[in-house]
C-alpha cells in the first residue's frame, strides 16, 4: 500500500520546531555569546593573567571553547528531552519544570568538570576545590532559570504559530470539501445522463422508470443530507477532536446502502459496460464502523470517469471489506489518456479530509492492471 499524506502532517511538533540539531538563530546566539563568556570565565579562573599573557590567553581560550561547546551540546539535549516528553501547549508548566531540573542537575555536574579540567593544566595554576566550584554553581543555576523560562516561552510561541497554521490548513480543506460536496450534490453530468436514461425508460419500461426515479430521489437526498451535516458542523465551529466529531462521518451500512442505489442508476446508464461488485454480507462488527460520507461515490466516480469501458471490455469495480476492517475499492485499469493530476483530484481531496479528521491513512495501490484504494473503517 502507498500512503498518501501531506508531508507536514507526518511531522511531529518537535520536528517542526527543530529541523536540525541547532536552529540557525541558536547557532548565531551561541557564537555571539563566546566573546562575552570566555573572558568572564577565564578571569574567574586565571585572573588578570588571561589578558596580559599570550600563553595564558591561548590556553584559557582553548579550554573555554571545548568546555563551552560540550556544555551547549549536553544542555541542548536536556532541553530537547523535556520538549519531546512534554510537547503540548497545555504542558508548559511540567515542560518548564523538567527543563529546570534536568538542566540544573547537568549544570552542577558540568561546574565540577570545569574546575577539574582547569586544574589538570599546570599552566593555569588552578587547584580543584569546592570553594572554587560553588560560585560556578550559583551563576550557572541562575542562568539556567532564565534560559529555561525563555526557551519555554519561545517553544510555546512556536507551538501557537504552528496551531494557527494547521487551523488555516483545516479551514482551506473544509472549504475544498464543501466545494467537492456541492459538486457531488449537483453533478450535472450525472444528472443529465440520468434524465436521458429516464426519458428512454418512460416510453419503454414505465415500471422501471418509476423505480429509477425513486432511486434517484433517494441518492440525491443522501447527498444533500451529507452536505447539510457538514455545514452544521462547520457553522457550529466544531473540530474533529470534539465530542460531536461523529457527525462528520457516516456508518458503513449507510454508505453501502447509498452506493447500491447509485450503482443501480449507473447500471441503467452503462448496461453491460460496467459491473459493480458489492459485498453480499457484512459482519455486524463492521456495519457500525464509520467513514466520511460520499467516500464510495468519490472512488466509484473516479473509476468511471477515468477508465474506458465497453460491453467487450467492461469496467469492473469491486468493493469489499477486508479481514482487518478496511474498505477496499478495486477496479481494472483501462485508463483514458488524461493528465495524472486530473485523475487523482477527487482522491487527493479525500485523503486530505482523512488526514485532518482521523489518525488513519488512506492507502493506494496502482499497477498496470488494477487500481486499488483502501479506506480505514473508523471506530469512533
Amino acid at each position: 500500500m502507498i500512503p498518501l499524506r501531506t508531508d507536514w502532517s507526518t511531522l511531529s511538533a518537535l520536528d517542526r520546531y527543530r529541523p536540525g540539531f541547532f536552529l540557525q538563530r541558536e547557532w548565531r546566539w551561541h557564537v555571539l555569546m563566546m566573546p562575552v563568556l570566555f573572558p568572564i570565565a577565564n578571569y574567574y579562573f586565571l585572573g588578570a593573567s588571561y589578558f596580559r599573557s599570550l600563553p595564558f590567553f591561548v590556553v584559557g581560550t582553548v579550554l573555554s571553547f571545548g568546555l563551552y561547546w560540550l556544555s551547549v551540546f549536553l544542555l541542548t539535549l536536556a532541553v530537547r528531552w523535556a520538549i519531546r516528553y512534554y510537547p503540548g501547549m497545555q504542558q508548559t508548566v511540567p515542560r518548564t519544570l523538567a527543563m529546570l531540573s534536568s538542566v540544573g542537575f547537568m549544570t552542577i555536574g558540568l561546574a565540577i568538570v570545569y574546575v577539574w579540567v582547569y586544574s589538570l593544566v599546570p599552566l593555569t595554576g588552578v587547584t580543584f576545590s569546592w570553594a572554587l566550584v560553588r560560585p560556578v554553581w550559583v551563576v550557572g543555576l541562575v542562568s539556567d532559570a532564565f534560559l529555561c523560562i525563555a526557551l519555554g516561552l519561545f517553544y510555546t510561541y512556536s507551538q501557537w504559530k504552528l496551531e494557527l497554521q494547521e487551523d488555516e490548513q483545516l479551514k482551506r480543506q473544509a472549504l475544498q470539501h464543501q466545494y467537492d460536496t456541492l459538486k457531488g450534490q449537483l453533478n450535472p453530468h450525472f444528472l443529465f445522463n440520468a434524465l436521458n436514461s429516464l426519458s428512454v425508460l418512460i416510453g419503454e419500461e414505465p415500471r422501471q422508470a418509476e423505480q429509477f426515479v425513486d432511486k434517484m430521489a433517494r441518492v440525491y437526498r443522501y447527498m444533500l443530507q451529507s452536505g447539510r451535516s457538514t455545514d452544521r458542523l462547520r457553522d457550529a465551529g466544531e473540530t474533529a477532536s470534539s465530542t460531536s466529531a461523529q457527525s462528520e462521518f457516516v456508518t458503513l451500512q449507510a454508505e453501502l446502502e447509498f452506493i447500491r442505489l447509485y450503482a443501480d442508476l449507473l447500471q441503467v446508464r452503462y448496461n453491460n459496460s460496467l459491473r459493480i461488485e458489492l459485498p453480499t454480507s457484512v459482519s455486524p462488527t463492521y456495519q457500525t464502523r464509520y467513514l466520511l460520507p460520499l467516500s464510495l461515490l468519490t472512488l466509484v466516480d473516479n473509476a468511471v470517469k477515468h477508465n474506458v469501458m465497453s460491453a467487450s471490455k467492461p469496467l469492473v469495480i469491486s468493493i469489499r471489506i477486508t479481514s482487518k476492517g478496511w474498505l477496499e475499492v478495486t477496479n481494472n485499469r483501462q485508463q483514458k489518456a488524461i493528465r495524472l493530476e486530473t485523475i487523482r483530484a477527487g482522491l487527493v481531496s479525500l485523503v486530505a479530509r482523512y488526514d485532518l479528521l482521523s489518525q488513519e491513512t488512506i492507502s493506494v495501490e496502482a499497477t498496470d492492471t488494477y487500481f486499488r484504494v483502501a479506506l480505514p473503517l473508523l471506530n469512533l
